[in-house]
């Protein structure tokens, strides 16, 4: 008996049957609808390379925790160390801050269980450096100075002049007995793999790759960066911010073709470099497979009569957390502001909830900025962003767009004397996919700071006009509505 097999049929049915069992798995898989019906759009109007590009880059690690963050702890200097703590607390309460009173909210909510557990840590000294040409020498001057140990974090290193100066710092430090541990993420670092990577190691540096990238788990690791940066020296000093190693965040050096990059960094002396250093510690754990101790020469107990008293909390996200810790601190902001919040942001490409808050905040009469590049360096990413425009633009939302250069900061402050600096940007990448952290400060000396520079930056800057913005030609409409609808996967 003949039997005529209608092979395109067969196949049809059977690529009908994949593409539902796939969409059943995003739907079952993801927490976001726009993020959902992204993905099955993608699915079903790019047949095979949608799926493909779901399961490269699509699985909800926060689900699944990509790695438990667990630290052996020596529990004689845990027990000294929380009663040290305890007696800050005291000590703090009794000075009663008026903003820590005021931002009780804020404050236990990033103390939540479920927000990595962010204690506000007071007694801190905290300098805001503008672009690489402030942050560089005050790096290498801390670093000269180390006498037990250099942590650092980067998700960009580069093979450059200002990346083999730090370098050549660091292997010096070794040679006088310094310990120097350093993590790079293995994309953004790429450049450095076969050359600083190397002569560090082999003058005794400790470096590993965060979540090395491998060809069987190549598309998924892509997608999950470290894009921390932190540097913590003696469990004293730290950093973090937005400027990576690289000659282009110093705008001394004449680069080819290389713009005016604005940025923003945080250097800190006190506590707050505990919970920098917890971070790192569990970032150096995952990625070494060692198991570092919490001691005393991590966390050394700092002279506090030496100190300022600046409250600060260190928000830490990624694929790891609980919850999008870093998003939920961004709309507490903008709620709890009494009338002002402005932000500065390389990238806005916002989720749902970020955007209806930045829309009610306007709609109740508070003064919502936002600063952005005038030209992104991904026009997938600006042309999605501009989507977002029209609707806080209706709202009152101001919109500024930076001249001079490329700005890259990623900060906001609000009249509440809520500050924040750090390396999230405003989008879905950074909310989600990311390793971020952000330092939130308490003080109102320090938000009038951020409060000046926001203003001189926009001095630089020209606000968009919602009349002429709603002119724009149906062309630009339509590519920006499009983009819109894969905003999630950007």
């Amino acid at each position: 008996m003949n039997v005529n097999i209608d092979w395109f049929l067969l196949v049809e049915a059977l690529y009908g049957m994949i593409v539902l069992a796939v969409a059943l798995r995003v739907i079952y898989d993801s927490n976001s609808t726009s993020k959902t019906l992204a993905y099955l759009l993608l699915i079903i109007l790019v047949p095979v390379v949608g799926i493909l590009f779901y399961f490269s880059f699509g699985i909800n690690y926060r689900k699944r925790k990509m790695y438990s963050k667990k630290l052996a702890t020596d529990e004689i200097f845990l027990k000294n160390f929380e009663q040290r703590m305890e007696k800050v607390k005291k000590s703090f309460s009794e000075k009663q801050f008026p903003l820590v009173d005021s931002n009780q909210s804020m404050i236990r909510l990033l103390a939540n269980k479920n927000m990595e557990n962010s204690p506000l840590l007071i007694s801190n000294q905290a300098d805001i450096l503008l672009n690489g040409e402030t942050f560089f020498p005050r790096l290498i001057e801390d670093l000269k100075s180390a006498q037990h140990h250099i942590h650092l974090e980067y998700y960009i290193y580069e093979n450059d002049e200002i990346g083999n100066q730090i370098k050549n710092v660091l292997i010096e430090k070794v040679q006088q007995g310094v310990q120097v541990r350093f993590i790079y993420d293995d994309f953004g670092c790429r450049s450095i793999r076969k050359n600083i990577v190397v002569e560090l190691r082999d003058a005794g540096v400790e470096i590993f790759a965060f979540n090395k990238i491998t060809w069987i788990a190549l598309a998924n690791r892509m997608n999950y960066r470290n894009h921390r940066k932190i540097v913590i020296i003696d469990g004293a000093i730290s950093y973090t911010g937005g400027i990576n190693i690289s000659d282009r965040y110093d705008n001394t050096k004449k680069l080819k073709d290389s713009l005016y990059w604005r940025d923003t960094h945080l250097r800190i002396y006190g506590d707050a470099t505990y919970a920098l250093q917890h971070i790192f510690l569990s970032d150096w754990n995952f990625c070494s497979k060692q198991s570092l101790r919490v001691n005393s020469d991590f966390f050394p107990l700092i002279e506090h009569e030496k100190l300022g008293k600046l409250p600060m909390q260190i928000v830490a996200s990624g694929p790891d957390s609980q919850v999008p810790s870093i998003l939920y601190s961004v709309v507490k902001a903008i709620n709890d502001a009494k009338s002002e919040i402005l932000f500065t942001t390389p990238y806005y490409i916002p989720d749902e909830t970020l955007q209806q808050a930045m829309i009610m905040a306007a709609m109740s009469g508070k003064k919502v900025k936002i600063l952005l590049p005038q030209v992104s360096d991904s026009k997938m990413v600006q042309w999605a962003s501009q989507s977002y425009f029209e609707e806080l633009l209706e709202a009152g939302v101001e919109l500024y767009f930076y001249q001079k250069g490329f700005i890259h900061a990623k900060s906001f402050v609000t009249d509440s004397g809520v500050s924040s600096i750090g390396t999230c940007n405003l989008d879905h990448r950074s909310f989600d996919l990311n390793f971020e952290v952000n330092a939130i400060v308490y003080d109102d000396e320090f938000a009038d700071q951020m409060r000046k520079i926001f203003y001189q930056d926009c001095e630089n800057a020209v606000q968009l006009n919602y009349k002429r913005w709603f002119k724009r030609n149906h062309w630009k409409r339509l590519k920006n509505s499009f983009l819109r609808l894969f905003s999630p996967l950007l």
